[in-house]
């Protein structure tokens, strides 16, 4: 994942904050660093962040207080415990109240980076489970014509290239599903397949569903949201009724294919995604954007 983690870190030793602070840097986090306990349940109460590490004894608080606080807030975030030589039957107990893993000092450079890559992929695992258990592939492709034999051979050469791809079509021919057999053939088939119809959410809200937000960021923006990017990150994002899309979004759409990275709806960290993009649409787009409609840069 190419988005920057921001990781809490407590630790009351300055020689170990800091060796845990630059370690968790170079290996690609962003890193806010609290020399105790209190500071960290402070930082907890006015900041969202994606993986807390924690000094088990600290004092004002001590780990498991800091632990308590983080899953409290937000039952899925990776909580870290970091213990000294000698007090592993605590660890064990921390892991029964809900830490994801624990780290013994002096910390092994090669374990905290093993560690860091189990939780990245148990918290991707965690966030897509959440938001595609009730999605599904969309079913079986019935190939009847040579016509439709003709768009299968299409898809099976485009389905291995990283090319953007959009699928155009009267409603109910199938779209969709030829959609999600471009992700299947493509190698991005064992990574996420996320969709969202444009035309079905209302324009106030689609700068949301696409990027997520902060909380905060609008009229009952309680906790951070991760949008379809990042929900589809590594894998394969199906945008339905794209010719349904404003032009202010046609152009944030634009510069994430550009560029590849986007910020949430009030937040201010740039995050880049490897996504790739299907869309579909039932209007004539070369014809939109004559007409002024859709951007013919977008289109192209």
């Amino acid at each position: 994942m190419s988005a920057r983690e921001l990781v809490l870190l407590a630790d009351d030793e300055p020689l170990s904050r800091e060796f845990l602070q630059e370690a968790l840097q170079s290996f690609g986090c962003d890193v806010h660093a609290v020399a105790d306990g209190g500071d960290a349940l402070a930082a907890l109460s006015s900041g969202t962040f994606d993986l807390v590490v924690t000094d088990l004894r600290m004092p004002v608080a001590d780990g498991l207080q800091v632990l308590a606080a983080a899953k409290t807030a937000d039952p899925v975030r990776p909580v870290v415990l970091v213990t000294a030589h000698g007090t592993m039957d605590v660890a064990v107990q921390a892991m029964r109240r809900g830490a994801d893993d624990v780290l013994e000092k002096p910390i092994d450079l090669d374990a905290l980076e093993l560690l860091l890559t189990r939780v990245r992929d148990r918290r991707r695992i965690l966030r897509e489970n959440a938001f595609l258990r009730e999605q599904a592939i969309g079913g079986e492709l019935v190939v009847a014509s040579a016509a439709m034999q003709h768009v299968v051979e299409l898809v099976q050469r485009v389905a291995k290239s990283r090319a953007t791809v959009l699928v155009r079509g009267e409603s109910g021919t199938g779209k969709e599903r030829v959609a999600a057999l471009v992700h299947a053939l493509s190698d991005r088939a064992q990574r996420p397949f996320v969709k969202l119809n444009c035309a079905a959410i209302p324009e106030a809200l689609l700068e949301s569903e696409l990027f997520g937000h902060e909380p905060g960021a609008f009229t009952g923006a309680a906790k951070r949201r991760e949008g379809r990017f990042e929900l589809a990150d590594g894998g394969t994002l199906f945008l339905d009724e794209v010719g349904e899309m404003s032009a202010a979004m046609q152009a944030k759409l634009l510069r994430v294919l550009q560029e590849g990275e986007f910020e949430r709806v009030g937040g201010n960290r740039t995050l880049r995604v490897d996504v790739r993009i299907v869309a579909a649409t039932n209007r004539d787009l070369a014809r939109e954007a004559a007409a002024g409609r859709f951007r013919s840069d977008l289109l192209y």
